[in-house]
């Protein structure tokens, strides 16, 4: 199915990571000119944008003027900006409960997921709003629809993204005509980090046990619905959407 995207410039926050690169290659197979952002893995972002033909561009999205100072260059640099990919997120590698979660990890949780997004939405949807145009994936996570015990920072960050600012960011740009605004929530996901941290049959087994599918999702199953979302030409009558994308996932196993 031809999604329209070709020549499209498509912006992803975190383009660097496991589910980002998939997300950028995944634009660029439509013929999108890929902005890969990074904070700070400088070296992979500038590896895929060439790999790509694309462009590599750093900037710390939890400050709101150099978010904005992203979107500048993009513009500038690219002559527009079509789509963007929200994806930039942080997860807490070590599980606590909410009451031993110390008030510096739940702020630097919020700041380096709900804040970043913020701060992109509102700078692209400000470009947008005087363009007219324009498709914003945010993406979130199950974490933030089911909840996730030991990251109950994560999950209301998360949750905060796929519900309240949703549904108030697509109702924000309902007058401008051509702008969308929808949310893609994985579920697990086989991400090289996640390689490398272990993945044993114990631990697919505990995953997919409220999968109606019974396997978890590859980056590349992310990428493709993420895509779908941006097109216009495919989507062009959805806004204010959440696609999990976790195997019809209906909940958590409580440990």
């Amino acid at each position: 199915m031809e999604t329209g995207l070709a020549g499209k410039v498509v912006l992803v926050t975190g383009g660097a990571g496991g589910i980002g690169q998939s997300i950028c290659r995944a634009f660029s197979s439509e013929g999108a000119r890929v902005v890969v952002h990074y904070h700070e893995s400088e070296e992979s972002a500038i590896e895929l944008a060439e790999e790509l033909g694309g462009v590599a561009m750093g900037a710390d999205l939890r400050d709101p003027l150099a978010t904005s100072g992203l979107i500048s260059d993009v513009i500038s640099e690219l002559g527009s900006l079509d789509v963007c990919i929200a994806n930039a997120g942080n997860y807490p590698p070590v599980s606590k409960p909410l009451w031993e979660i110390e008030p510096a990890r739940w702020s630097e949780t919020m700041a380096s997921n709900l804040g970043v997004t913020v701060n992109t939405a509102r700078s692209f949807l400000s470009h947008a709003s005087k363009a007219k145009a324009g498709s914003m994936v945010m993406v979130g996570s199950t974490a933030g629809i089911y909840g996730e015990s030991g990251h109950s920072d994560y999950a209301a960050a998360k949750g905060a993204i796929t519900s309240g600012l949703l549904m108030s960011l697509k109702n924000d740009v309902s007058d401008l005509g051509g702008v969308r605004v929808n949310s893609v929530a994985p579920g697990w996901t086989v991400t090289p980090k996640k390689l490398e941290q272990g993945v044993d049959d114990e631990m697919v087994e505990r995953a997919t046990a409220t999968m109606s599918l019974k396997k978890l999702a590859t980056p590349e199953d992310v990428a493709r619905v993420v895509v779908m979302l941006s097109s216009d030409s495919i989507s062009g009558h959805i806004t204010g959407q959440v696609i999990e994308v976790a195997g019809g996932m209906e909940g958590r196993l409580i440990p």
